[in-house]
């Protein structure tokens, strides 16, 4: 792999190449915070100064030589973090019946929405930590809409935003950017279906569409009062993400199926990859 992912080289021309930039990272819990990590390690050796904004208790998310990291007291504890993140790896996991998987997942999205929903109720309400995110000139803020809370922050400190993503769920992106995502041609999750369907397969992949309006509903809507309320105007989650000024989508045409992309949505993949010689 180049040692200069595409990620690195499309912050660095945001940020500026002439001087060394201020980034400010508000990233998001589990594995969307391993990748970003490096990003983070190899934009601190080219002579950006790196700001991360992470709640005192997290599961990947730790302190490092690569960046300042801002912490805040959240109102939950290590274990009662750790009991939802096993939960939702469970559910993951557990076969049966396509609307018994529906209500499972239902149940679990309303117990870890609340949690990462507190996480950020109290990043933004942190007095003392906006303070200081508002006295200090950030150049861009990086960020993995999965949650849209760095982007309400993006929006508070009228900063760009870059987002570093696989993909958001209920294909919110998608609505967000207006970016064509035809149910009869790109396949939802756990339809196991390709991208070449039959008629009754289309209407399979329609239907299976249909409950996540419901489950996201559950987890983005309490964001989007939560931003409304403290941007001080009517907001929803779709007017959130758009507000991006480039998509780094963790994606490729080898493990996903094609689909449409907008202009300012750049694939990079390769950079969850472990960068190990092969054998011949």
């Amino acid at each position: 792999f180049n040692p200069s992912p595409p990620s690195v080289l499309l912050l660095l021309s945001l940020l500026g190449l002439a001087a060394a930039g201020k980034l400010l990272v508000v990233p998001v819990e589990g594995s969307h915070w391993l990748s970003m990590r490096e990003l983070l390690d190899m934009l601190q050796q080219r002579g950006h100064e790196v700001v991360v904004v992470a709640p005192e208790v997290s599961w990947h998310i730790k302190p490092s030589k690569s960046f300042v990291m801002k912490m805040y007291p959240v109102p939950f504890t290590q274990e009662e973090m750790d009991e939802v993140f096993k939960g939702s790896v469970e559910v993951f996991f557990e076969e049966g019946p396509f609307l018994e998987r529906v209500i499972r997942q239902y149940h679990q999205a309303k117990k870890s929405s609340a949690l990462f929903l507190a996480t950020c109720t109290h990043l933004i309400h942190n007095k003392e930590l906006m303070k200081y995110l508002e006295e200090t000139k950030f150049d861009a803020v990086l960020t993995d809409p999965f949650l849209p809370c760095g982007q309400i922050v993006a929006e508070h400190l009228s900063l760009p935003s870059i987002y570093f993503l696989q993909q958001i769920p209920c294909g919110l992106e998608y609505q967000a950017t207006q970016c064509p995502n035809p149910p009869s041609y790109v396949p939802r999750a756990f339809t196991d279906l390709t991208d070449h369907m039959t008629f009754l397969q289309r209407v399979k992949n329609m239907i299976y569409h249909i409950p996540n309006f419901f489950l996201c509903d559950v987890v983005y809507q309490p964001y989007a009062e939560l931003a409304s309320e403290f941007l001080k105007r009517e907001v929803t989650v779709p007017d959130l993400l758009r507000q991006a000024s480039i998509w780094l989508m963790k994606l490729d045409f080898v493990l996903q199926f094609p689909k449409p992309l907008m202009p300012n949505m750049v694939l990079i993949s390769g950079v969850n990859c472990a960068y190990k010689k092969l054998d011949q």
